[in-house]
């Protein structure tokens, strides 16, 4: 498909941007082996931090602090915040006032209130554990956010669906479950994965109330590591980019394969902002 933008590159403008890629790799190896020559020179990436900071009871204690703490985290706030997304969904799309404002409501002040104050407010204010102070602040924020991304997706379905639905005779919730959710979802798939990669991120800030996840227990090695906080730090950045990079190529390979069946929306699914949440979501 053509961009609206600019014309597809000819063999002359490809070559140039094969160039242009290399060039850009070369200075990037450059400056990588320049600050790990510098990191080397200073004593912080030598054969003795490496191997003070890579013992296996280190190892150990960060996995457990991935697996236990991080992953179990942001399981519980995925699975939660699509269960919420999907009931404050139904709300915003609800042809009562009634229901539909106050949803609205709901929907628009979690999304405004940063996550780390709810998290905060939880754990201090509320008492509450910091496994669930954590989950539930990841339930009523990214909730929100996919209420909305819901909601686009279901707007996203042809007004065509529904009226055939309804000439039929099927009740409204019959319209929803049979007709359109079916439709929506793969409209709805790529926005899901980016924001679950978006909770996974999010799980991180339980260091600041001292939930075991991967930061918190790679702050702790590396208090324990001399000269090895770059390093531990590091190795806890590379395995969030590891998993979020696969998360959001899975996202793309949705979006394409959506995409190339065609029948999709001209535009990938997103949640808009808050100054567009205005007004009903329109009934179904």
């Amino acid at each position: 498909m053509s961009s609206l933008l600019f014309d597809i590159p000819g063999p002359k403008a490809k070559a140039r941007h094969r160039i242009y890629a290399v060039g850009f790799l070369v200075v990037m190896l450059g400056l990588l082996t320049l600050v790990a020559r510098t990191l080397y020179e200073e004593e912080v990436l030598t054969p003795t931090v490496l191997n003070d900071a890579f013992q296996n009871r280190n190892i150990e204690f960060m996995l457990e602090g991935l697996l236990y703490g991080t992953l179990k985290a942001a399981g519980l706030g995925i699975v939660g915040s699509l269960v919420l997304g999907i009931i404050l969904a139904v709300g915003r799309l609800s042809e009562h006032w009634y229901f539909r404002m106050p949803v609205g409501l709901f929907i628009e002040f979690f999304r405004a209130v940063p996550l780390v104050l709810l998290i905060v407010f939880l754990y201090f204010g509320l008492r509450f554990e910091p496994l669930w102070a954590l989950v539930v602040a990841l339930w009523l924020y990214n909730g929100s956010v996919l209420a909305e991304v819901f909601r686009a997706g279901v707007n996203a379905v042809s007004k065509g669906q529904s009226e055939a639905a309804y000439a039929l005779g099927m009740r409204k919730t019959q319209v929803m479950m049979i007709v359109l959710l079916p439709q929506a979802v793969k409209f709805m798939l790529p926005a899901i994965i980016s924001q679950c990669v978006i909770v996974l991120k999010d799980t991180s800030l339980g260091a600041l109330i001292v939930y075991g996840e991967l930061v918190r227990n790679a702050r702790l090695v590396a208090q324990d590591v001399n000269d090895g906080t770059i390093v531990v730090y590091a190795t806890a950045a590379l395995v969030f980019i590891a998993i979020n990079y696969s998360l959001s190529k899975l996202a793309e390979y949705l979006q394409r394969r959506s995409a190339s069946r065609g029948g999709g929306p001209d535009r990938p699914i997103v949640a808009p902002n808050l100054g567009e949440m205005s007004g009903g979501g329109g009934g179904v």
